[in-house]
Order: C-alpha cells, then structure tokens, then sequence
C-alpha cells in the first residue's frame, strides 16, 4: 500500500515537472527567448550626421559640431559616487541663475540625479549627460576618474546665436529621446536633414563586452543632406539690427520685416522679435518659438489698399483718373460711418490721390464700384485666406470668410484693410505680384534648382498703374519725409487698430509698410510690421522709417544707384 503511494506521488511530480517544462519551454518559450537574446545580444543605432543649413554665400547658419555622451561604467568606479555626482552636477550645471539660491538647488538636483544612475543595480554602462562641448569634456578628464568615459557624438550650432532663430527653428528631442526638428527650415526639412542611421549588432558577455566569437554586423548610416537656402547673410544681420533699434525707439511690443525677390520668390531676410536662442531654446517660453511672419495675423490697414485698388483697375471698373464723387464727407453705410483717418476730406479726389491721401471714404468708392462677387474672387486670387507655401514649419492663415455671408459692411471695409484678416507673408507675396508685372510667385527659402509657380493675378497694365500711384503715395504721402531723394520706390503706409472684444481698441495699432525698389524693375519688396509702438501709433512716423533705414542698406547690397 505505502509502495503504491510512492509510486502516486513520484508520477504526480513527474506529470508536475512535465507540465512545468511545457509551460517555460512552449507556452513562454517565445517570450524567454526574446529576452535571453536582450540579455547577450547587443542592437546600437549609429546616428547618422545632420546636414547643414547654408545661406546664400555658403556660410553656415545652422551646423554640427562635435560633441560628446558622458557615460558610466559602474564596476569600474575608483571614486565615491556621491563625490562624483558632485563633480559633475558642478560641470552640468551653468551658473545663469538669477539668484544664487536657485543655482544651489538646481546642483543638488542635478547632484540626485547623477547619484541616482550610478547607483542603480545591475547596471554595466549608464548614460549620464549628452552633448557636451570641448570645454565641458576636457574638465571631466581632469577629474581623472576611473569608470567615465565618452562616446562622440554630435551638437547643433547655431553660429550667429538668435539670429535667425524663427527661421532655422531648433534640434530638439523627441518622446523616444531622438533628434528632432522643430518650427522653421529644422522642422519643416527635418527627414531631408536627419539622413537615415546606421545600425550595430553584436553579441556581449556578461560585463556588456563584445564577445571575441561572435560577428559584428554594422550597416552605415547615410548623412542628412545640407540646405543652402537663399538668406543673405549680410541683409539678414541689417534686417535683425535695423529692427531690434526700431522696437527700442519706439517702444513697439514686437515687429517682423521680411525682403523678398518678388520675380522669383527667394525669401532674403526674414526677422521678428522679440526671439530665441535655438541653442538653448529649453531656457525660452515655447511661445517664441512660433514664426509671426507665417503663424501670425493681423488686419492690415491701409497697405491693404494697393491689393484692392489694383483689383479694380484690372476689373475695369475706374481708371487712375477716375473721380470719387463721394469723397466730400464721411459715408454712411448701413447704420455705420465711414470716415477719414484724419477727417480730411478731399472733394473730386482721383484715384491716385485717393491711394495718396489713403482715403478711406475714396476706397469705399471703389468698393462699391467692384462689388462682392469681384472683390472676393481677387482676394481669393491674390491668395488670401489661402496657405502661400513657404517652406516652412508652423505656416497658418486665418480663413476667408465664405462669400455669401459679405454684407456692404463688410465690403467697404474690406477695402482699407479692417474686417480682414492675413499673415505677414500672405500679404509681401500678394503685392509682390504688383512688383512682379501682375504675375505672382510662390515665396521659398531654400535653393531647390526649380522654378517658382507662377500665377497670373492681374494685367501688366494694371500692375503698372497700381505701381505708379504707389511712387506717387511714396513721394507725397504721409510718409513722404522719409522718402530717399533719387531713389524710385513705389510704398504705401499701413495704420491698422488692433480688434480686441468686438471693437477696436483706440490706443493700440499695428503699424506696417510695404514697398518695392527700385519702381520700374525690382529687385526687392519688403514688408515691416511694428506691434503697438508707443511713441506714435501711426506707421508714417514708425513703420516707414525703418523701412527706409533697411533698404539704404538693401540699395547698397543691390548696386542700387540713385537716379541722376
């Protein structure tokens, strides 16, 4: 009887053992095997190097330079580790604190960290810090401590600092920890940039060393391909200066000017403040990171009055020496005045002289004489409400509003620029098709060997109209006292109430101007936007004279003489 218990016993376990195989070996043979082959087989990518962003002479704006990951190997300490993290948190960590309570603390933050690493168990090789810098590298070695070492890798540089910046955009990390660009050209040409990796495999022992037996398998990794874009160099710091003096004298919340070529498209200059520094663009509120030029929009004002008045001369509805016979007094429209900017009226007034007097009851005129139906299909021809293609990250437009909910309201407004809505960019590219003989082109920064698409938005005849009422308004405008004596430039002021709640506030304006030279053949159309100046809110005493003090810089970079 006890034999036969025995016997029970012993074939139960056996039965126990012979499940218990069957349940490490088949049911989780698959998931055993995978991590068995984690544990000696070793998978590293190879990062592949990033291209290079190039302005227009080749120099670089954004480049890559060496660098180093700082890493550990924890059995090979010599040094207490506590010590170390000390060490280090000290290199880690920059002394830009405003205050020196909030330094110390970020070292002893930095400090928990590091010692937090290097304590881990079970751990052969810890990473402790990416991208350092010569500097940085050279103090760690000085620590001559046994068990840190370096593996290079490489750190995007930015050799003009913040210039730039919403241009180019910045390297920054994925969730995953990757290399990533972000906003701009980084952003926008990120896989071009970013090439493809590389990948190593090997099998290790169980000190994390490669095992001398077994094959290492590598695949190359292919670099990113550089960009050279068409910036020049020399007008983009003009652009960046010319405006950081402009926002300080006269105390402007923040501005953007943009040069373009308006017969190909090639962005030249392109600058907004206030800005960032994409090396360091963690230290930055992400809200700087966002490009004004393409992400922004405003209510242009009067600027927007060439856009409308070149619609009507193409239209055929007046002609340059076409008379507003409205043009006596304010206008009634609806329940809503109509009224001058500064309540000057100009009886008999031509259509040159209402570009010249920028006369908003004149623009009203010409509203009505081009109706809804023709005023929205040129708005819409000329781009507006429409993405204009740029290549960068971040591009927005605030939409058109559908054409069968316009009003006469909303009509007459329209025509000087309020109840209407574009970007920076949106409004250079539509007048640089009045620079551009009618013919409007897509804007671009990088060089990419193809030709710009072309749109025919207006005649040759028309363009050329429109143009000669802007030298006019150039010449004898409100802005006339910063004209360049000799200097063909066709330009119109732009004065534009910021809307906040359903009104406009009256002590807060955008103030513009947008221009091309030299009048008869461009070689640039320019656009500079300047948020609530506070020394004068109107663009003739702010906008104008920086554009003016850029393009005598422009003139001379172009070989632009003045005329006799």
């Amino acid at each position: 009887m006890r034999t036969k218990f025995v016997f029970f016993v012993i074939c139960l376990l056996f039965v126990g053992i012979i499940a218990r195989l069957y349940y490490w070996q088949v049911v989780k043979g698959l998931e055993l095997k995978k991590q068995a082959g984690g544990q000696y087989r070793s998978i590293r990518l190879s990062q592949a190097p990033r291209g290079n962003i190039l302005a227009s002479d080749g120099s670089w704006l954004a480049v890559m330079r060496p660098g180093w990951l700082l890493f550990a190997e924890p059995p090979k300490l010599n040094t207490d580790r506590k010590e170390i993290a000390k060490a280090l948190s000290k290199i880690f960590v920059k002394d830009e604190f405003e205050n020196k309570e909030d330094y110390e603390n970020a070292i002893i933050k930095e400090t928990d960290r590091i010692n937090e690493l290097l304590n881990k168990k079970g751990l052969v090789w810890v990473p402790l810090k990416n991208k350092l810098i010569a500097e940085e590298k050279t103090r760690i070695e000085n620590l001559d401590i046994k068990g840190l070492g370096f593996e290079l890798q490489e750190v995007r540089f930015y050799p003009e600092g913040s210039s730039s910046a919403h241009l180019l955009g910045f390297l920054g990390k994925n969730d995953d920890g990757k290399d990533v660009g972000y906003f701009g050209l980084e952003g926008y040409y990120d896989i071009i940039l970013s090439g493809k990796s590389g990948i190593v495999k090997a099998e290790k022992d169980l000190k994390g060393g490669n095992l001398l037996s077994s094959q290492t398998l590598e695949a190359d990794s292919v670099p990113g391909a550089d960009l050279k874009t068409h910036i020049d160099k020399r007008m983009q710091l003009a652009v960046e200066k010319k405006l950081k003096e402009a926002l300080e004298k006269y105390d402007a919340k923040a501005g953007s000017v943009i040069v373009m070529d308006p017969k190909s498209g090639a962005i030249l200059a392109m600058g907004s403040y206030p800005s960032y520094d994409p090396a360091k663009y963690s230290q930055f509120d992400t809200s700087l990171f966002r490009n004004p030029v393409i992400s922004d929009s405003f209510e242009p004002g009067s600027v927007f009055k060439v856009i409308v008045m070149a619609s009507a001369l193409d239209a055929g509805v007046i002609k340059k020496d076409t008379i507003c016979d409205i043009c006596d007094k304010p206008l009634k429209v609806d329940k809503y005045s109509i009224e001058t900017w500064n309540n000057k009226y100009h009886p008999n007034s031509t259509m040159t002289e209402v570009i010249i007097n920028s006369d908003n009851v004149g623009m009203s005129f010409v509203a009505q004489k081009l109706g809804v139906n023709k005023m929205y299909e040129y708005l819409s021809k000329f781009g507006i409400g429409s993405l204009t293609g740029i290549d960068l990250q971040g591009e927005a437009t605030p939409n058109l509003r559908k054409e069968s909910s316009w009003n006469v309201v909303d009509l007459v407004t329209a025509s000087f620029g309020q109840g209407i809505a574009v970007t920076p960019i949106q409004m250079i590219k539509a007048v640089s098709a009045i620079a551009n003989d009618g013919n409007m082109v897509t804007p671009k920064i990088v060089m990419d060997g193809k030709s710009s698409v072309i749109e025919k938005v207006i005649s040759k005849e028309a363009s050329d109209e429109i143009t000669e009422m802007m030298v006019e308004a150039a010449k004898n405008g409100e802005a006339k006292w910063t004209n360049l004596k000799g200097f063909s430039v066709a330009g119109k002021t732009g004065t534009a109430q910021i809307p906040i709640a359903g009104h406009y506030d009256p002590e807060k304006t955008i103030a513009s101007f947008v221009g091309f030279a030299p009048a008869e053949d461009p070689k640039f159309v320019m656009l500079v936007t300047l948020k609530e100046p506070q020394s004068s809110p109107w663009a003739s005493e702010t906008a104008a004279p920086l554009w003016y003090s850029i393009a005598k810089d422009l003139f001379q970079i172009f070989g632009i003489q003045p005329e006799n």
